[in-house]
């Protein structure tokens, strides 16, 4: 009796405890070939809200892989993967049966299976702490794992988001929620009893308690995940200040990683709980979670069939698996909304890195070893200031490249409208570098206990990161700009005015550009190196600061917030010199190729410049010199004086521009430039430009493909003229304005484009339409079609020169990159541009009053597409005429070298042609600007 009573008191105590939460029962059986999971499922939902419910909303996430269309699917597109778009029906997941009971055994009818939100609707309304009981019977197809990392393959299989189970963000049914792949918490604060059925000879994992073979029960913050293999997975067993750690993973180690992951994580793990107080009995390890939360930039460089390794394999290790644990940390005992909140966990994980790089890895570069390479005896690297940075500077680096760009997001910008740059560089970097900077004004000790006071009371609640805020600003009130700073795109600039010795003291003026009270680090250095730093608590709504220091201090050089520590807009006004020629200004650097912006010298680069013009120029041997490095600048200068071999002149050209980024406006960039060239068009012949532009961008969405500009210009040309052009009174002088529109949307499957432009000079006007279609039917298969019109509103010209091409263009701008600007016969001449009627074929003549056309593509096999082009055109005094041509095009280098193979047209069988050699096209685009565009597809 005595056994009995203890047993029915600890049974009361645990029905006490699970009636505060919801709780899950589940058997699930796997099907033999792992394609297809039989549920019975019992829920034990409470009304968490305020609100009196009538339905319960239940999340079906596995029907986001079941149709093209769904918002898994769109995403997947945005990040240019096409693998769901194109996936066979066997390859979807789906729901096939459900069938739903309430606790008096009623059937509940269900009207569809293949939303990702289930209203199910309640017999008698569910007020606030009451509760309902579900039962659940249902069979569904999982989806093939290559597409999120859940679902099944061959090898094994990952449960995650399939499971039917409540909306505890949104319970009162008002919004739907679906499924980006974005792992968001879903179920937190739940008892969960799992049993698995599973084909014989597998094995199941997860991050739920095991209390027996293939059964799983205990409570979670976070959602269950499962990993049912043929093979067992490794585990490591640490114990941290008396209390055992297993780590468990979801994948193979290799004997090195083993041996490095068992030195490293007590390590890890000892670190972590002394800055966030907590630990776990058990942590389960992904190959997915592991390959979304490493290291960014510690991997290994590999070029063709050399590889350079930037840091050790236990450094990797080591670096890798520090965030990765953190993070899991993290997620499993910080309920928080990622939509909303995102920022706060992956600040937090950012912040641990920063703390955990300043104890182990304070002088680690950012390149690793790599700068002490060899090369026919030299380091190269060495001559960056890429090798000087450190890796602690990654954080402030990776934000302030995507923020000179103006594609930075405000911090607390819902998830799923985050780039997936901006998830990094501005959610986890910028936010961390943010605690960091605060945790380093109020010290921290006090950071740190804040943190683990703030985690400790919100264990097993959601959490509102405005809370920590607030207790941050409560023990020191210099964080108090923390709350509205994440509302907002930063752009704070703190500015070293000026250094005045007075008397036996240094006089330093400090401003910043907003009214906002800041602190301020400041840091002195001597010559010798000796460094001193001050906090400086500047003052609302006072954008002047001045600080005096005594003048023995021997002080050298000023600096503000060292080491990207505050994310600033600008950097480049952190720097001043006390002392020399240069005492209240920046040295000047010369350097040697594009490189990460040293922020305390002004830098040019200066290039060497070998390049082929054409024909006429020959090589053209010169240098440049600019101030671009591989961060974007507002004013730019760039100035190439060249020798042509081919002439024997001087040849060159020359830009300026200077752009406005507005932080929050519809428009993303305006920029203003003068540019102006010197180049040969044809045998001793030169010409002349000089540009007048400006030019719009509006402001995207980061994730967005969309893009959308308004350009302006006006261009001044000069020519030389030979005795022919002359007799034949062609222009030498002539001035051509432009104003243009265009709209892109380069989305995978549906890719388009248009353009509509005005052109005139005092001879001519014309308007001038250009719209483009591609789209990928198949993996890798596309068709695409262009649409083009122009007409001359007046044309009183002299010549053809500004006439519209048929299938050459005239390149009356210089603009197009011709490599023979006048050949009429050659290799140079059959280059094609894709431009005016773009037809392949060397259809004669040119066009004087209005064109249309189209010119379709669709590929075949491989490499091999097939073109057809059909257009009407008329020239003044004729009538109008219908024009044609098919043929082969074979994409060696897809949009960058092409060539075309005619086959019919208008003029006839080409390959019947005695000279069809000539009549072979091709493409040649030599423009790292768009390989460089197309990389970055995705990521922002």
């Amino acid at each position: 009796m005595k056994k009995i009573s203890i047993c029915l008191i600890l049974f009361w105590g645990v029905a006490q405890v699970s009636a505060q939460k919801d709780s899950i029962y589940i058997d699930a059986k796997l099907s033999p070939d792992k394609k297809n999971l039989e549920i019975s499922q019992e829920i034990v939902y409470y009304n968490h809200s305020e609100k009196d419910l009538q339905t319960v909303k239940l999340l079906n996430w596995v029907s986001a892989y079941n149709r093209r269309g769904t918002s898994l699917v769109y995403r997947k597109l945005e990040d240019r993967n096409t693998d769901l778009h194109f996936a066979k029906g066997d390859q979807l997941g789906k729901l096939l049966e459900l069938n739903v009971k309430n606790s008096e055994n009623e059937v509940i009818p269900v009207n569809t299976l293949s939303d990702e939100n289930l209203f199910i609707p309640l017999k008698n309304v569910l007020k606030p702490g009451e509760s309902v009981t579900l039962q659940l019977q249902y069979r569904m197809q999982l989806p093939d794992k290559t597409f999120t990392g859940y679902g099944t393959s061959a090898q094994n299989t990952v449960l995650k988001y399939f499971f039917i189970v409540p909306d505890h963000f949104d319970p009162d049914n008002i919004s739907k929620r679906n499924y980006h792949d974005i792992e968001e918490p879903v179920s937190f604060n739940t008892f969960w009893t799992i049993n698995f059925d599973i084909p014989v000879n597998n094995f199941v994992e997860g991050n739920l308690p095991q209390v027996q073979m293939n059964s799983f029960k205990g409570y979670l913050d976070s959602d269950p995940e499962f990993l049912i293999s043929p093979t067992g997975y490794p585990s490591i067993k640490t114990n941290v200040d008396g209390a055992e750690t297993e780590i468990k993973f979801g994948y193979n180690l290799k004997p090195e990683e083993k041996q490095n992951l068992e030195f490293y994580l007590p390590l890890q793990l000892k670190f972590l709980k002394e800055r966030i107080g907590i630990l776990p009995k058990s942590i389960f390890i992904s190959d997915k979670f592991r390959a979304k939360e490493d290291f960014f930039g510690n991997n290994d460089i590999t070029f063709w069939k050399f590889r350079f390794q930037l840091f050790t394999n236990a450094e990797k290790t080591d670096l890798d698996y520090f965030g990765i644990i953190a993070k899991k940390i993290l997620d499993e005992n910080v309920i928080a909304d990622k939509e909303k909140d995102h920022w706060f966990k992956n600040g937090l994980k950012s912040y641990l890195e920063i703390q955990y790089l300043k104890k182990f890895y304070a002088d680690t570069k950012l390149l690793g070893t790599l700068p002490e390479t060899r090369i026919f005896g030299i380091k190269p690297l060495k001559f960056f200031h890429a090798s000087k940075v450190k890796l602690l500077d990654r954080y402030g680096l990776s934000y302030q490249y995507i923020m000179l760009q103006n594609l930075d997001q405000k911090i607390d910008e819902h998830f799923p409208v985050l780039s997936n740059f901006n998830d990094m560089a501005v959610s986890s970097f910028e936010t961390g570098s943010l605690f960091n900077y605060s945790a380093d004004k109020m010290g921290y000790d006090n950071f740190n206990d804040i943190l683990k006071d703030y985690i400790s009371q919100n264990t097993g609640k959601k959490i509102n990161p405005e809370n920590f805020l607030t207790s941050l600003s409560e023990k020191n009130k210099s964080t108090i700009y923390l709350s509205n700073f994440l509302k907002q795109k930063n752009r704070v600039d703190f500015k070293l005015k000026n250094i005045r010795k007075s008397n036996d003291s240094l006089e330093i003026k400090i401003t910043k550009n907003t009214d906002i009270s800041i602190p301020v680090k400041l840091e002195t250095e001597t010559k010798e190196g000796e460094k001193k730093a001050y906090w400086i608590d500047t003052e609302e709504n006072e954008r002047i600061t001045n600080l005096s220091l005594p003048a023995s201090d021997n002080i050298y050089k000023v600096t503000l917030n060292s080491g990207y520590t505050f994310p600033e807009s600008n950097y480049r006004d952190n720097f001043l010199y006390a002392k020399g020629i240069f005492s209240n200004a920046k040295k000047i650097k010369l350097k040697l190729i594009k490189d990460i912006p040293n922020p305390e010298y002004n830098e040019i680069y200066i290039t060497p410049r070998v390049r082929f013009n054409n024909t006429y120029d020959k090589f053209l041997l010169g240098v440049n010199l600019k101030n671009q490095s591989l961060f974007d600048q507002k004013f730019l200068y760039s100035v190439t004086p060249t020798y042509s071999t081919g002439t024997g002149k001087l040849t060159g050209s020359g830009a300026v521009s200077y752009s406005i980024l507005p932080a929050e406006s519809i428009i993303r960039s305006l920029t203003f430039g003068v540019s102006g060239s010197y180049f040969h068009y044809d045998y001793g012949l030169a010409y002349r430009k000089s540009s007048i532009a400006s030019s719009i961008n509006f402001r995207k969405n980061p994730r967005s493909t969309v893009s959308r500009s308004i350009g302006v210009s006006y261009n001044y040309f000069e020519r030389d003229l030979s005795p022919k052009m002359i007799a034949n009174n062609d222009y030498s002088k002539y001035n051509v304005w432009t104003v243009g529109y265009g709209y892109s949307d380069s989305q995978m499957i549906h890719e388009k484009s248009f353009s509509l432009s005005t052109q005139g000079m005092e001879d001519f006007n014309k308007i001038t339409a250009e719209g483009f279609y591609r789209w990928e039917f198949a993996p890798k298969q596309k068709l695409s079609l262009r649409l083009f019109a122009g007409y001359f509103l007046r044309n009183n010209t002299r010549n053809n020169l500004f006439d519209y091409g048929i299938s050459r263009v005239s390149n009356y701008s210089f603009s197009y990159n011709l490599l023979g600007e006048s050949a009429s016969s050659g290799l140079l001449s059959q280059q094609f541009i894709l431009a005016d009627g773009g037809f392949k074929s060397f259809l004669p003549g040119t066009v004087n009053q209005w064109i249309t056309s189209a010119n379709v593509d669709s590929s075949v096999w491989k490499i091999f597409h097939v073109y057809a082009d059909a257009g009407v055109y008329k020239n003044k005094d004729l009538p109008a005429k219908f024009i044609w041509d098919t043929g082969v095009k074979v994409r060696i280098i897809p949009d960058f070298l092409e060539v075309y193979f005619p086959i019919q047209s208008s003029l006839g069988f080409e390959p019947s042609f005695k000279d069809y050699g000539k009549r072979i096209r091709y493409t040649l685009i030599l423009n790292l600007g768009s390989i460089i565009n197309a990389a970055r597809r995705g990521w922002y």
